[in-house]
């Protein structure tokens, strides 16, 4: 496959797969194509929802040994849109405060499963980014869900893939796992 522009993300973990992509995005002309290489496993869920989230195109993804390839094609100017970003969240420190209360809410971890096995939030509902738009019918539209990831960037497009089926209670957790202070469960 051609490209235009070859990324080394390798070793990198979520986010920052992505921030590069957007970064090296910006100084790509409209139609160039970008082959991302990363190590990361959650980054092609997070490469297909950027994409679709910006307007830009995903082609695809190659695996070669322990790389993803990942391929994006530059939105043509009248393509591209700005990045979409769910209006509606919700403070760390809060949603810790509501699961201590023991109030109602179903809390959602997107990452990857051998991120939520070495640490996750009990009671947290496991369905990763890339499988959520053929398991989101195992939530319940009618709870209110908070959306946790490592960071808050999968939770923000898992928020808006489930907003766009319909969800209305629905809340990106931010920053997310990696400064969480709550107990943790552990399921390796």
């Amino acid at each position: 496959m051609d490209v235009d522009k070859i990324l080394d993300a390798k070793g990198l973990a979520c986010p920052m797969p992505i921030v590069r992509t957007k970064k090296e995005m910006a100084n790509l002309q409209p139609g160039q194509v970008v082959e991302v290489q990363a190590t990361d496993k959650g980054s092609t869920a997070d490469m297909k929802a950027w994409a679709q989230s910006t307007g830009n195109q995903y082609l695809g993804t190659i695996e070669e040994g322990d790389v993803l390839k990942h391929y994006l094609r530059k939105s043509r100017t009248d393509e591209e849109k700005a990045e979409a970003k769910h209006p509606h969240i919700t403070d760390l420190s809060d949603l810790q405060k509501r699961l201590e209360r023991d109030e109602k809410v179903t809390v959602l971890d997107v990452r990857e499963p051998a991120e939520y096995a070495f640490g996750h939030i009990p009671g947290a509902v496991n369905i990763p980014l890339g499988e959520l738009e053929k398991r989101f019918e195992e939530l319940n539209k009618d709870e209110e869900i908070h959306i946790i990831c490592r960071t808050g960037t999968r939770s923000d497009l898992a928020s808006q893939q489930l907003t766009e089926k319909g969800f209305k209670n629905v809340k990106n957790v931010v920053p997310g796992m990696d400064k969480w202070k709550g107990q943790v469960k552990q399921t390796h």
